[in-house]
């Protein structure tokens, strides 16, 4: 297993089968240096979003079309993205669990907001959402854009993931020292990765 940070909340995870990117804002991002795109997404498999916001979307779509392969998030916004891009999805949901080459991906609940810029403002995309990633002996938590909430004791205690990747940046989402506590609280982490900062 490897988990690469691509700047931001973007993340490459080689993991079973899998090649997955995880939120994938690489133009523009300056955390992220253009010269490494073709090492950041080369033999990907999947695409995976959290929510709608463009520092999340990013380059998806672009990605999707030039490697011929399928972004995987909420429903709703997968539907669209189908339809409006022509590219293949596989939309789920909260609850559900989806095979990505051998890689479980849970979709969990997180406590943002989601949209996409739409000629009067922002549309609607789904709900956000955060994954657990089980694969190699190992479970990874993606928290997405959230901040603290209740449901975090539940899923650290059905899923007991040993990898967090967690947002800290504050403002948007829970800062350094909320995502320090839910860490602290709800799960037993044995490596936790700061994201979103």
């Amino acid at each position: 297993m490897n988990i690469i940070w691509l700047g931001h909340s973007g993340f490459r995870m080689e993991i079973e089968g899998a090649v997955i990117l995880v939120d994938p804002w690489l133009t523009g991002n300056p955390m992220f240096p253009p010269a490494r795109r073709a090492e950041a997404i080369g033999g990907a498999t999947h695409v995976l979003i959290t929510h709608g916001h463009g520092d999340h979307t990013g380059d998806a779509i672009a990605i999707a079309q030039e490697l011929s392969i399928p972004v995987v998030g909420i429903y709703d916004l997968m539907s669209w993205w189908e339809g409006k891009h022509g590219i293949a999805t596989v939309g789920f949901n909260k609850g559900g669990t989806a095979d990505l080459g051998g890689a479980k991906v849970t979709m969990v609940n997180a406590c943002h907001s989601s949209s996409v810029g739409g000629e009067d403002g922002p549309v609607y995309a789904g709900h956000e959402s955060g994954y657990m990633i089980a694969g190699e002996g190992h479970t990874i938590y993606v928290s997405g854009d959230t901040d603290i909430m209740a449901d975090m004791e539940w899923m650290g205690e059905l899923h007991a993931p040993d990898i967090g990747i967690l947002c800290a940046g504050g403002f948007y989402t829970m800062d350094m020292k909320r995502a320090a506590f839910a860490a602290r609280k709800y799960f037993a982490f044995k490596t936790v990765i700061p994201c979103h900062y």
